[in-house]
């Protein structure tokens, strides 16, 4: 079992299946999962291969040097024959692992999130919806035949309805889309965002941009966070991707634990996560750059 008694964060590499029932019960008042989508097309990475060189262009764990070699694209299909029981098994640990005033914010779009809703219902229960966020954006193609889908949809259930967490006051306001129609002061002070939220996607030449294709935009990461979480709160994102909930955490004084089975999402936070309290770790609790270490000699061995 991963041990939370110091104050590190944790980036876990494995499968969250196997994770997750090793983390310890109530232990994170704010869990945010952008899981696969079940979108039925296949999700593209350019990825590298590394091997020890002390001349190398990378530095890794401990000051190692590595040599990278890109590889073609790579693909995988975002496609589940029974998504609600890949996803369910999860979501009834997520429920076990969410403290007494925790919240959980599901990510999802428009292909799942009634099936998603109605397995949420059942594991959180109904009286345990808190809101259905619209996340609208404008990019991508435009289709002839049917109203483009812009949106993605975000689920936010509460462990508690009379003891959740939520800090209005520590949300950011946003401008009045009509500010003629209100008075001065109140245009000056903006106003609280709603249940839609009009945000970009992260854009091209946007430093935050890590070239990860799922990646979602800081700034929805940190009004989740802001709202949801206290400074000092542990966050937990076992479909951490790109690592932007990890990367929030940091700017807003959050620790975190993420999890994560594929190599370059590790690579992407391993670049993109900065500090030295993190902890880098397998499934076994084993520091990564010792199991990596060890995979390669024994490599090198046969």
């Amino acid at each position: 079992m991963i041990d939370f008694d110091c104050p590190s964060d944790w980036v876990i590499r494995g499968d969250n299946a196997e994770v997750l029932p090793n983390l310890p019960d109530a232990s994170f008042p704010l869990i945010y999962i952008d899981p696969p989508f079940n979108s039925g097309r296949e999700q593209r990475r350019t990825s590298i291969s590394v091997v020890r060189d002390d001349q190398g262009d990378r530095i890794g764990f401990g000051g190692r040097r590595y040599a990278s070699t890109p590889r073609t694209s790579t693909a995988f299909a975002d496609r589940y024959d029974d998504y609600l029981c890949f996803i369910a098994a999860r979501l009834e640990e997520a429920h076990r692992l969410l403290t007494a005033d925790g919240t959980i914010y599901f990510h999802i779009d428009y292909r799942e999130a009634h099936y998603c809703k109605v397995l949420l219902d059942e594991i959180f229960g109904r009286d345990r919806f808190l809101n259905e966020i619209i996340w609208a954006y404008d990019y991508g193609g435009r289709s002839k035949r049917r109203w483009p889908a812009k949106h993605d949809t975000i689920l936010v259930y509460v462990k508690d309805p009379s003891t959740y967490f939520f800090d209005q006051d520590a949300i950011e306001r946003i401008p009045y889309m009509a500010p003629g129609l209100v008075g001065k002061e109140k245009a000056a002070r903006g106003k609280l965002p709603t249940d839609v939220w009009w945000h970009t996607i992260v854009p091209t030449n946007s430093n935050e941009r890590t070239g990860y294709a799922t990646q979602k935009p800081e700034g929805i990461l940190r009004r989740i966070l802001s709202a949801s979480s206290r400074p000092g709160d542990r966050v937990l994102d076992f479909f951490a991707g790109s690592g932007t909930t990890g990367a929030v955490a940091q700017q807003l004084g959050r620790r975190f634990v993420l999890v994560d089975d594929n190599d370059e999402a590790i690579e992407t936070m391993r670049h993109r996560l900065h500090g030295t309290a993190i902890e880098w770790v397998d499934a076994d609790g084993r520091r990564l750059a010792e199991v990596d270490d060890a995979e390669r000699e024994t490599a090198t061995l046969f």
